[in-house]
């Protein structure tokens, strides 16, 4: 996340957040025979009952709504692989990959799916926590920025949901540092205007003319 430019940054709900995050792929496994299905976003399936495919996650949703099959988790969202997530977290002052839409996947997951997370209540419990520590990062970037000037400000690995709180407030702090910084060097720029000394009158040679000899 880099330097300021105009004060257009604003914040995405969490309902947009969600909407973006529904065209990310989950895998299902479907209890039913149907052809591909045809969209403008692409083909998906075929569809052949205890056989895994691929799908948007609006479409699993959709078909999990009607019992039309089970929704695999991520590999992510297993408990071994959030506690290895949360504990490198905790021991480092990087943000630790994790897919861009993880809080928005797992909302939707624990939603319409809960009864096909394996230990969903400690897999909830482990984003909850992962979230936490992410947050507690983020504030002291934040607070960096607060007592430093700094023109650009780098934030590897933050997710859509770390990101929309976060631009906002980056956008207008480094805005008003790069006014700051602006006015000041003007004032520089005169200060030092106004130690040149002033040029004399003076002749060809630098001697003085006839005009100034009375």
């Amino acid at each position: 996340m880099a330097g300021a430019s105009g004060s257009n940054a604003s914040a995405f709900s969490a309902a947009e957040l969600e909407f973006l995050a529904e065209d990310e792929m989950v895998e299902i496994v479907p209890n039913f025979r149907m052809e591909p299905l045809n969209f403008i976003s692409g083909d998906f399936g075929p569809f052949i009952p205890q056989m895994p495919t691929e799908v948007p996650l609006w479409l699993a949703v959709s078909l999990r709504k009607r019992g039309k099959c089970t929704i695999r988790t991520p590999e992510w969202m297993s408990v071994e692989k959030l506690t290895q997530v949360l504990e490198a977290e905790r021991d480092s002052e990087k943000f630790q990959p994790l897919p861009f839409h993880y809080v928005e996947i797992s909302r939707l997951l624990f939603d319409h799916a809960r009864e096909d997370i394996p230990d969903i209540y400690m897999v909830r419990s482990l984003i909850e926590d992962i979230k936490d520590v992410r947050f507690h990062k983020i504030g002291t970037g934040l607070e960096i920025i607060s007592k430093e000037r700094t023109y650009a400000l780098r934030l590897k690995n933050l997710s859509a949901m770390e990101a929309n709180i976060v631009r906002p407030f980056v956008t207008k702090a480094l805005e008003t540092f790069h006014k700051l910084s602006s006015s000041e060097m003007i004032q520089e720029t005169d200060h030092i205007s106004n130690r040149q000394p002033q040029a004399t009158n003076r002749g060809p040679r630098g001697d003085i003319s006839s005009d100034h000899l009375g």
